[in-house]
């Protein structure tokens, strides 16, 4: 049973071998192709304040208790699932 599996795999490693390498050689040249023209601009060093953060963190905070709150309560009084009819 384990040499079943160790053929299997090797007979993966030999299909997708050339799949592989196609992909490298995407990237390499992809890597040469970069000008600085192609090149995303750089992110802003300061995205945004220590207040806004906190802000933000405790309005996610709130949806979350709050979607939590609601789930509960649907799961508390959703109606029971009809019960099987006895089999004769």
């Amino acid at each position: 049973m384990i040499n079943k599996y160790v053929a299997m795999g090797l007979g993966a490693l030999i299909a997708l071998a050339p799949v592989a390498a196609i992909a490298q050689e995407q990237v390499a040249q992809a890597a040469t192709d970069t000008t600085p023209a192609a090149a995303p601009a750089a992110a802003p060093a300061h995205t945004g304040s220590h207040r806004r953060h906190i802000r933000r963190k405790g309005n996610t905070a709130a949806e979350r208790a709050r979607a939590s709150a609601h789930h509960m309560h649907k799961m508390r009084t959703a109606p029971a699932a009809p019960a099987e009819a006895p089999k004769s």
